[in-house]
Formats: structure tokens, sequence, C-alpha cells
């Protein structure tokens, strides 16, 4: 069974199992959508209901399976001998939806008991690496003295707020020399 539905002021053709990007709809990834804008429903060898009283009803369901957006649009306007350039750029709001059922009646379908287990299978797997990983023995980290390090660090605090000093001492010796001067020798720096 095939459909036609509308969404973000376009029509995209359906089947069961599709992966279709569309405008932004509002839902979280994970989420289950109805679209009920049904334009068409068909099957294969038979002909397609498209009368009004037969769409009233008629409903898609999707699973939303990432909210992302599209690749960038550059913008760039120009009128050649007037020095007139403005360039910006866009990136659309897009939902990707993978179709999970259509129904001619409006019934939501029921999730089937085989699909949920998988994914408590993952959530398993997930929580089992992250303890295999957590169980591997860390790499041995040769300590350097705490003296060493600190007196390091202290040298490098030391040598930063001497160059601090140094430049400032420069830049006020060069601001005295400058004044004393007279108005006509002073030149731009």
């Amino acid at each position: 069974m095939f459909a036609v539905i509308k969404t973000g002021g376009k029509q995209y053709k359906v089947a069961e199992n599709d992966v279709i990007v569309v405008e932004r709809l509002i839902a979280k990834a994970g989420s289950t959508v109805e679209l009920d804008d049904v334009l068409l429903l068909g099957e294969t060898g038979k002909t397609a209901k498209t009368a009004a009283a037969d769409l009233l009803k008629a409903s898609v369901f999707a699973e939303v399976l990432e909210q992302s957006r599209a690749d960038k649009i550059v913008i760039f306007k120009k009128k050649r001998r007037h020095n007139y350039r403005r360039k910006a750029g866009h990136r659309q709001n897009q939902t990707v939806l993978r179709i999970t059922a259509i129904s001619a009646t409006g019934v939501k379908p029921k999730v089937d008991s085989k699909k949920a287990a998988p994914a408590k299978k993952t959530e398993k797997t997930e929580v089992s690496a992250a303890t295999k990983v957590a169980a591997k023995p860390a790499k041995k980290v040769a300590a350097k003295p705490a003296k060493k390090v600190a007196a390091k660090s202290e040298k490098k605090v030391a040598a930063k707020s001497e160059k601090k000093v140094a430049a400032k001492s420069e830049v006020k010796s060069k601001a005295k020399a400058k004044a004393k001067l007279p108005a006509k020798k002073r030149t731009k720096e």
C-alpha cells in the first residue's frame, strides 16, 4: 500500500518503511507522528482512492528518526560596477521520518512486542560495553615528583609577569619621549 501525503507545503509518495526528509515537525527523535493530510491511497494493481470521503479518515504514521539541518545555501547578490556585494547563508531545519504504517481508517497500529524487544537489547549491550571499558585496568602513568611540577609552574608564571612589566614600561617610555618632542617634530608611529 502507498499514499501521497502533504506536509510542509510539499507532497510525498510514501510506502511502509520508507525514509523521507520533510520540513521541520515539532517532535522529538524516537516519537511517533501522525500525518493526516492524505491526498491519495493506493495499492498495486488496484485503483487509487482519491474521493474526499475515503481520505477523510486516512492517516499515515511515522517515527521521527532525527531533527537535522539541510546543507548550507549561499545567497550572493552583486551589482556590477556599483561595488555592491552581499553574501548570506541559510540552513533549513528538517525532520527525518520513517513511515511505520498507512491506515485507511485512521486507527493507530499496535506496536509489535518483537520490535520492542531489540530496543531493550541494545540498551543492555551499551551498558555491557561501558562496564567492559570500566573493567579494563588503567595504564600506569609515571608520576613526576610534585616539587618539580610546582617549580616549573612557578617559573612560567614569573616569566609571564616579567614580560608584561617589561612591555608596559617600554610603552610608557615611548610615550614620554614623544611628549618631550616639539609639536612640529612629532610623527605618527
